[in-house]
Parts: C-alpha cells; structure tokens; sequence
C-alpha cells in the first residue's frame, strides 16, 4: 500500500503546462509547480503527505536540500509517510488475519468482508486505496477461514510488493510470519 510517482496523477491534477487553475476557478498563465520526483499529487492538486516518502516530501517543502545529500531520516514524532503508513497497515492487517477464527461465523466474515471495503476507502493514500479497490474487483475478499483470508491477504501484499520491486513473500508461510512465529524458534 504505497506508492511512487510512477502512479498516473489525479483527474483534478493542476492543468496542463502553461495554465493553473486560481482558488475561484479562473486560469492563469503562469506555469504549474513543479515538484520534485516522488511527490503525489491528491485529488485536489496539492501534495499528497499520507501519499508520499518523507525525503520526496522533505524535498518539496524544503528547496535547500541538497540532491546529492542523503535524505534526513523522519523524526519519529511527524505524521507518516506513504512507507511507514504501508509498512503499519501490512502489520495491522496480517494481525487481524493472524487471529481471524479458523472457522468463522457468516458474521464474522460479513465483518471482515464489510472491513476491507471500507478500509480500502478511508485509507488516507488515495492512491493505494484506489488501487486496493481494484485489486478487491479483482480478487474478492475470501473470508471463509482464517487461513483462506491469510492467503489472499499475503497474495494482495505481494501484488503491492511487484509493482513496488520488492521481493514477495512465499504465501505458504504466512501463518509463520504472523502467527505463530518463525519454527527455528527466533520469536520464542
């Protein structure tokens, strides 16, 4: 669940080159802002923070970084960043999975099911949750078990991991990750 500025920009992006759009609507000649590589735009044209890495946006909101320079590591009391917004939600999802009952009630997976929309909804990059939505057009929630929504929730974070470049996660596993820990006893 995060993004890069490879993602297509909003609909509601600033316009065209030569042309911004003023507060009431009128356009104007002067050229749009140009932002610095990784920032994503949010619907209303403006900088995205949940949307964005902290050094793109470090970047962007201060001009006197130098390039070559290494980005300062986030202070830990800031709002997060597209990473460890992703890296907070995979947690809190592969939990929930974790202690999902092996056989739940139809409410249960009512619940879940209704869970995962609305999460893909609220979830504060509009990028990752438009494109969680797709993914779950896709690839319906299974919310029989616990071990068929572990699997398809580990398949749904190794969709993010390609697009992202990352390494995916063998999906047989998952419980071992986030369960019951590794069986070499490292989590003991």
């Amino acid at each position: 669940m995060a993004a890069d500025s490879t993602e297509p920009q909003p609909t509601g992006a600033p316009p065209a080159e030569g042309a911004a759009t003023t507060p009431a609507g009128a356009t104007t000649t002067e050229p749009p802002k140009k932002f610095p590589k990784g920032v994503v735009l949010g619907k209303d044209g403006k900088p995205c923070r949940s949307c964005t890495s902290f050094a793109s946006w470090a970047a962007q909101t201060k001009s006197s970084l130098k390039a070559s320079a290494a980005p300062p590591p986030q202070p830990k009391d800031c709002p997060p960043d597209v990473e460890a917004l992703g890296r907070s939600t995979w947690t809190l999802l592969h939990s929930i999975a974790a202690t999902y009952p092996p056989a739940p009630t139809p409410r249960e997976q009512a619940d879940l099911t209704s869970f995962m929309r609305l999460f893909s909804k609220l979830y504060p990059c509009w990028v990752c949750a438009e494109d969680f939505q797709r993914y779950m057009e896709k690839r319906e929630v299974r919310a029989q078990s616990r071990d068929a929504f572990g699997t398809w929730l580990c398949e749904a974070h190794n969709e993010v991991n390609r697009k992202l470049g990352k390494p995916e996660f063998d999906c047989g596993r998952w419980e071992e990750r986030w369960r019951t820990g590794w069986k070499d006893g490292s989590c003991d």
